[in-house]
């Protein structure tokens, strides 16, 4: 890691010292580069509209996932175009063994990102969650394997308990777990209700990420903000929405023969703009 990259890592670290932000997602170099200049102090990657952007599906029951050195080539590309800390969406590390997860973690320091999550979700119906002690397990040896690089890496430990219709308890515990195993951060998608986001905070003995956009919640930023969340994501909503217009603008063309979709486009020229270094 250079010395650019390594001073940015340790400026995502200060970032879950204190307060709130907000961490958008993106997906390729161009969506980080405008995330970007929209002002946001970090950006991370979403590995399901990595994954829609390929044509494939996301990691999930069944689905034909992303390969691992894929996904990391993704996140060096992102990296080496953005000027702000690049946190990357691992999964669930793309393997069952610390080991592995171990590996993939030393492959991301590699490519440059300032942090990253694994998941205990396994995509397996028969058993939807890794058991607790082996999900711990590799939560420690992310942190080994990141510590051992000698750089700033912001390790976030993400259970999908609530996620896979498990209780509200059963995510705290495994937070928790997550976070004495050495992760800097917990994440627990599908908390979206002031109630229960306000229970995770006050029982999570750590910062707190929580997802917007997979619902639609009406909580704000400052909203969150006033519950104690620390860092807020938005997971794959932000792709979501850009294909939601790709598909209406191509069944407006296949159906209609009409070029509405166009309306509201940005120009070629500032787009070039937004995207020439100065």
């Amino acid at each position: 890691m250079d010395i650019e990259r390594r001073e940015l890592a340790a400026r995502f670290v200060e970032l879950h010292r204190e307060g709130c932000f907000l961490l958008p997602n993106a997906w390729d170099a161009g969506s980080a580069r405008i995330l970007e200049s929209a002002g946001f102090p970090a950006v991370a990657t979403t590995s399901a509209g990595v994954a829609f952007s390929l044509g494939r599906p996301d990691h999930d029951y069944g689905g034909a996932r992303v390969d691992r050195g894929t996904m990391v080539g993704r996140i060096a590309e992102i990296a080496a175009e953005a000027r702000i800390p690049v946190s990357a969406d691992l999964e669930d590390g793309f393997g069952e063994a610390p080991e592995t997860v171990a590996e993939t973690i030393a492959l991301t320091v590699g490519a440059g990102a300032a942090g990253g999550n694994i998941e205990d979700f396994t995509g397996d119906r028969s058993r939807p969650l890794y058991d607790p002690e082996l999900s711990a397990d590799r939560i420690r040896a992310a942190r080994q394997v990141a510590d051992a690089a000698g750089e700033p890496f912001v390790l976030v430990g993400r259970t999908d308990v609530l996620l896979t219709g498990g209780p509200l308890a059963e995510a705290v515990r495994r937070a928790n777990a997550y976070l004495a195993a050495g992760a800097d951060c917990a994440f627990v998608p599908g908390a979206a209700d002031a109630a229960t986001i306000g229970t995770l905070v006050k029982e999570i003995d750590g910062p707190l990420n929580v997802v917007m956009g997979l619902t639609g919640s009406a909580l704000s930023l400052a909203d969150l903000r006033e519950l104690g969340v620390r860092r807020v994501t938005v997971g794959g909503s932000i792709a979501r929405a850009m294909y939601a217009r790709l598909l209406g603008a191509a069944r407006e063309l296949a159906e209609r023969g009409t070029f509405s979709y166009a309306d509201d486009q940005i120009s070629g020229s500032d787009l070039n703009d937004l995207f020439r270094r100065r």
